[in-house]
This record gives structure tokens, C-alpha cells and sequence, in this order.
């Protein structure tokens, strides 16, 4: 006579994409799932503001591998073009210098080629070298590796021989120039890093696997903003039947000697659970909600010893007028690159000068802004707190206006005459409001020795059921990283319960999978 078993019960502290994600694998493997987020709104970083009419995303703005999203409404029978509309944006990125250079990248590579051509026409067969390359890396550690825990050094070792066939040793950057010889070609070829928190100078050459998975899949935009693709993710988890506390801040994760037990929540409530799992910032978890644990205080201590990646800047603004010339995503390189990163990461010096990356969702979907304007926002990379600790509220007002003032003298002319809404976000905010360490933006820095097994495991090594999903943890930050780190995640927790793995496998989805999304 079989026994029926009760159903497993999950918490999942924080909405990220990350959190979100593994609560629509936990959900849709029949683990009763309850998703608690301490904002008013759900996305974690990928918040959204509303100001003046117009619609602000407040972090990630580039989608790229719409297979890995595909995938989690697949996995209940669902799909994505049922939830969430994804436009394609081409090219990918304009990428502007000073001396007026502009290089549009995209997976056109007929006017790919034409471009580094006219540039430098030796770098042709270079820049098809470093493809090649990319897309050898990207195969090994992103379809192979990218969903994977490294939760003993065993995990670590046989991927060893891969790493080091990819000389993984060798940073982003070193890997480019071995085949690009033209300065801002390498520039153009290597800036990716930037978008994960990883410097190209140090991040490991495994980054350089970006470059093909966004030609294989190409960039994307939500209609309606990357808010819409979490209130789509989020009505998926609840079509599902998971449950949400959203505005109440999990205060504490309450555990005996090797087990979590639940979580006690800012308000008093106690959630009882089988298991619970962290989408929020590492060292808070371990530090905070588990400050009364040893193996918390311990882990955070450890932790603290770690290297950051930067904070951010960003101010959003919203300006009468349209600008058709403006493309959807740019990035502005200043009269820096190896010595203003140097500043950033290493000096913890706020610059003079920045190099920023633009974005103009309007370009796009523009129903983000009030008809005849549009919608921006412009992110500048500074140090974060430990290595910058000024007083950013007496900062912000004039480094944001030397923002705007650079925009419009090279490339948005009457921005100040026309601005109509502004607000900005600064590493103080990702400290105060996301309970960021140092305000980093990516949580911690992407080098070769923080990576995979020395990466904060997706699963405590003396809590058998505490798991982390997101930037801090295996594979790292973007939203590929943190939705490959819940399938990651989801893959020891059905393990742990004895339960079936799902057969869907993001790496088997057709490379057209994208634009039958924005066909549909």
C-alpha cells in the first residue's frame, strides 16, 4: 500500500529574476512554493518607476537567450508569447567614441564584416578567430556548465581540463587582442564584461562566451519594459498556484544545527518550510537573516574577505521630443578605457571623466513615455562603497547633472531645455534599498578565482536545505546568469527531495526560438 507523501514546502526570499525563476521550477515540480519579496513591487533589481507618464525600468534592460525563459513556462505546458511580448533590437548596441567612431554590433555579420573592414581590414579574419573561440566557450561553459552546481571541488575538477583548454586564466581582454589588433575594436569586443560587473582587464576569458550567445539568440526587449517580462514571470508562478507576500521583508531565517527550519517575517509572521533559498544579497543572508547562526556569521565573515564588483550610477530621465538617431542601447566610450576601469575597480578614484551606457527603450516600444517624448536612462559604473565611501546624496545632484550636460553636448541636443522628469539611483541606494554589500550592483566580482566551486555554492555545505539563486551564486549575474542559476538550483532541490528531474533542456531549443516569439 503506497503512502502518500506530503507535499514539500518552499520559500523563496526575493522576486529577482533569479527568485523568480526558481520559483516557477520549484512550483511547477509540485513543491508548494511561497515567494516573499520586501518591496512594494516584485523584480528585485529589475524594479520599475513611473514618473510624469513616463516608464522607467530600473535595472536590466538587455534580454538575451529568450530559450531559457521559453523554457520555464515550458515546463507546465505554457508559453512565453502568452505572457510577454519580446521585440527584437538590432543592432544589439551602438557603440560611439570620441573621436566619432560609431560601430553598430549586431548578428548582421555581412555589415559586421564591413565595418571592421573599413576599421582594419586585417582584424577581418581576426574577429572571425575570436568567434570562433567565443563560440567554443560558450558551448563548454554556458550549455554545459551554465546550469550546473559546483558544490564540491570534485564538480570543480572535471571541468578543469575545459578551463584550462580556454585558458581561463587569460582575462576577456587578453583573449580579444590575441586577435584583434585595432584599440577600440578591442574595446568593442570586450566591454560585455561590464554588463555581468567583470572588468575585461580581469574577468576570465570564459566571459567571452557573450559574444556568441548573443548571436545565437540575439538582444530583445519586453513591450511594455523589462517589468513586464517579471509581471509575466510572476502571474506564471501564481497560474501555478504559488503563493506571494509582497511588501514584507523576511526578517530572519530561523535554523537548528544543519537545517533551516523557516523564516520569520518583518511583521511577525513565521513561515514554516522544508527548505528555503535566497535571491538576496549574499552576505545580508548569511550575515543578517542568519546573523544569530554560526554558520552564518562564519560565512559572512568569509564573505567580507571577497572582491566586490563596482556599483552604478543611474539617472533616469524623460525629455520632450523623439530621437529616431538615438538606438535602442548605446555605449559612450570616454577618453578612457584600461585607466578609467583601473579607477573604478582597483583605485576606488570617482573620475572625471565616464564612459556610460544609454538607454533608450522609446527606440523600441514607445508607449514608455507620453506621445512626442521619450524615456532614457544613463548608467555610469563607479566604485563601489568600500573602495568610494563619499557622501552620494550631497554628490549626486552635480554628478548627474555633468551626465546630462555631457549627453547633450554629444548626442541628445536640447536635453536640459526639454527635460521633463528625472531621478537618479546611486550606490547608497543599492546598499539601503537592496541590502547590497558595498552597494555593488553585481554582487561579487567576476574573476576566475570567485567562479563556479568558489562562487557561493547554490547550496549551504552545512544547511542541507538552504540554496541561493542569483548574482552572488554559480553562474553569476545577467539574466542568462541568474536563470541558469535556478535551474541549477531547482536541479539539487528535486535531487535533495527525491524528486524528477524535468526533461526540457534550454540547450536543446532551436537557435531561431527567439523570433518566433516576436512572430507569435
Amino acid at each position: 500500500m503506497d503512502i502518500e507523501r506530503p507535499t514539500p514546502k518552499a520559500i523563496v526570499i526575493g522576486s529577482g529574476f533569479g527568485g523568480l525563476a526558481l520559483a516557477v521550477r520549484l512550483q511547477s515540480a509540485g513543491i508548494q512554493t511561497t515567494l516573499v519579496e520586501a518591496r512594494d513591487k516584485p523584480g528585485g533589481r529589475a524594479y520599475v518607476f513611473e514618473d510624469e507618464g513616463f516608464i522607467f525600468d530600473a535595472g536590466p534592460t538587455v534580454i538575451t537567450d529568450p530559450s531559457c525563459l521559453e523554457e520555464l513556462f515550458a515546463l507546465s505546458g505554457r508559453r512565453l508569447a502568452d505572457y510577454v511580448e519580446l521585440m527584437p533590437v538590432s543592432p544589439f548596441y551602438r557603440l560611439m567614441w570620441e573621436d566619432g567612431f560609431v560601430f553598430d554590433y549586431s548578428n548582421d555579420d555581412d555589415a559586421l564584416f564591413a565595418q571592421i573592414g573599413r576599421k582594419s581590414p586585417n582584424d577581418v579574419r581576426g574577429y572571425q578567430r575570436f568567434y570562433e573561440f567565443s563560440e567554443s566557450v560558450f558551448r563548454e561553459g554556458y550549455l554545459k556548465l551554465g546550469t550546473e552546481a559546483f558544490v564540491d571541488f570534485r564538480s570543480m575538477l572535471q571541468a578543469a581540463p575545459q578551463l584550462l583548454r580556454h585558458e581561463a586564466f587569460r582575462s576577456v581582454y587578453g583573449i580579444v587582442s590575441r586577435f584583434i589588433r585595432d584599440p577600440q575594436l578591442r574595446e568593442a569586443l570586450s566591454f560585455h564584461t561590464l554588463l555581468v560587473g567583470g572588468n575585461p582587464f580581469h574577468t576570465s576569458s570564459v566571459y567571452a562566451l557573450i559574444h556568441a550567445l548573443e548571436k545565437k539568440w540575439g538582444v530583445w526587449f519586453p513591450r511594455g519594459g523589462t517589468h513586464a517580462l517579471v509581471r509575466g514571470l510572476l502571474r506564471l508562478f501564481c497560474d501555478l498556484g504559488g503563493e506571494t507576500i509582497i511588501g514584507t521583508a523576511v526578517a530572519r531565517i530561523a535554523a537548528g544545527p544543519t537545517r533551516v527550519t523557516g523564516v520569520e517575517l518583518a511583521d511577525g509572521r513565521r513561515l514554516a518550510a522544508d527548505l528555503v533559498a535566497s535571491n538576496g544579497d549574499v552576505v545580508h543572508t548569511y550575515g543578517t537573516l542568519l546573523g544569530d547562526h554560526p554558520r552564518g556569521r562564519r560565512m559572512a565573515s568569509l564573505l567580507r574577505l571577497r572582491s566586490f564588483s563596482p556599483s552604478l550610477f543611474v539617472t533616469y530621465f524623460g525629455v520632450r521630443g523623439t530621437y529616431p538617431e538615438i538606438r535602442h542601447h548605446t555605449i559612450l566610450f570616454g577618453p578612457r578605457y584600461r585607466e578609467l576601469l583601473q579607477d573604478i575597480y582597483s583605485n576606488g578614484v570617482l573620475a572625471d571623466d565616464f564612459s556610460l551606457y544609454l538607454h533608450h527603450p522609446t527606440a523600441t516600444d514607445p508607449a514608455m513615455a507620453p506621445e512626442g517624448c521619450s524615456t532614457f536612462y544613463v548608467l555610469s559604473p563607479v566604485p563601489h562603497l568600500g573602495k568610494y565611501a563619499g557622501d552620494w546624496e550631497a554628490i549626486a545632484p552635480g554628478y548627474a547633472a555633468r551626465i546630462l550636460d555631457y549627453l547633450e553636448a554629444r548626442l541628445i541636443p536640447g536635453l536640459r531645455a526639454n527635460l521633463v522628469a528625472q531621478r537618479h539611483f546611486t550606490p547608497a541606494h543599492f546598499q539601503t534599498e537592496l541590502n547590497a554589500h558595498l552597494g555593488s550592483a553585481f554582487s561579487l566580482e567576476p574573476v576566475l578565482w570567485q567562479s563556479a566551486y568558489f562562487r557561493t555554492h547554490n547550496r549551504d555545505g552545512a544547511l542541507a536545505n538552504l540554496y541561493f539563486v542569483g548574482a552572488g551564486t554559480h553562474p553569476g549575474a545577467g539574466i542568462p546568469g541568474v536563470v541558469g542559476s535556478a535551474k541549477a538550483t531547482a536541479k539539487l532541490v528535486l535531487a535533495d527531495l527525491g524528486l524528477p528531474q524535468p526533461q526540457a533542456h534550454a540547450a536543446q531549443w532551436p537557435s531561431n526560438a527567439g523570433p518566433a516569439l516576436a512572430a507569435e
